[in-house]
């Protein structure tokens, strides 16, 4: 039978060894974060990926983890600087967001964050950083409807503004991977129910500081479309109030904004003289990537 000291030291040899083969399943053989190198001599670490030299999960991070992963970020940082490296870009996952303190304070910023994410930067050589900074911008399409035959433009009042007593045009902002025209199209259709098509840009607003863009700009683009129907049936949850109105009318009302007022008068003066002479028209292009294209917006130019 074991004495009473002897089991009592057991508990603690345990704890010892399981201490030590922690620190050896924390650390990745070479010791070091794994990423992929762009051509601009960065690298890009995914701590959600398997690949990035990291084991477990690591959604519940110990103390002792966070210190094994602030050795391997030290490493890292260490031998991308020796490799002539610039940029880092480290992907931290939602749930591994314990990690963010630790990059932080070896001089990683904030970059930009999705749903599920936050990229994190650092810039290794001296001097000013030249990582680009994210999106500066977001993406407002409006839809200025035209009934040719009646020479009437589609109007709503917003529900959700201060100003829902003015008459404006239906749009909204631009989701990802949709381009301009969709948009208007798709903004027009949810709150009216008018069906319609693309056909033109008629102008491009640019605005800084906007107070709804969490401190970013605004470009507000007006496409002009093609009505495919005449019944409305708005949408009451955004909409209080839906016309069609005489284009003369919306570039003389006081009850609605003065980019309205302009478009109108823009309207008009191509009723009047044609929409090839204000018209911004789009062709699409093979773009240099693969299996990619692109919308090009221009004036139409004769063929050449």
């Amino acid at each position: 039978m074991q004495s009473l000291p002897r089991l009592l030291k057991r508990p603690k040899l345990l704890s010892y060894t399981w201490r030590v083969k922690f620190h050896t399943s924390c650390l990745s053989q070479q010791d070091v974060l794994m990423g992929t190198v762009d051509k601009w001599g960065g690298v890009t670490v995914d701590l959600g990926s398997a690949d990035c030299g990291l084991e477990g999960t690591y959604t519940h991070t110990s103390l002792r983890e966070l210190d094994a992963f602030a050795g391997m970020l030290r490493n890292s940082l260490k031998q991308w600087k020796m490799e002539g490296k610039k940029a880092v870009w480290l992907k931290v996952p939602i749930l591994q967001s314990r990690f963010v303190p630790v990059a932080a304070s070896q001089g990683f910023q904030f970059h930009h964050a999705d749903k599920d994410y936050s990229m994190l930067t650092a810039w290794l050589p001296a001097g000013s950083c030249k990582i680009p900074h994210f999106a500066s911008h977001q993406v407002g399409v409006a839809g200025c409807v035209l009934r040719e035959d009646t020479k009437e433009v589609l109007v709503v009042q917003d529900r959700n503004r201060e100003t829902s007593h003015m008459w404006k045009l239906p749009g909204g902002l631009s989701d990802p991977g949709e381009y301009f025209g969709e948009t208007a199209v798709r903004e027009v259709f949810e709150e009216t129910g008018i069906q319609s098509e693309f056909q033109s840009i008629l102008t491009i607003r640019q605005l800084h500081n906007y107070p709804g863009a969490f401190g970013k700009s605004d470009l507000y683009i007006v496409c002009r479309l093609r009505a495919l129907g005449h019944v409305i049936d708005h949408c009451t949850e955004e909409i209080i109030g839906c016309k069609w109105m005489d284009v003369s009318e919306l570039a003389t009302s006081q009850s609605t904004s003065l980019i309205s007022t302009h478009v109108a008068r823009l309207v008009l003066y191509g009723f009047r003289e044609g929409f090839d002479k204000v018209d911004i028209g789009m062709k699409e292009l093979p773009a240099v990537f693969r299996n990619m294209t692109y919308k090009l917006y221009h004036r139409q130019i004769p063929d050449s």
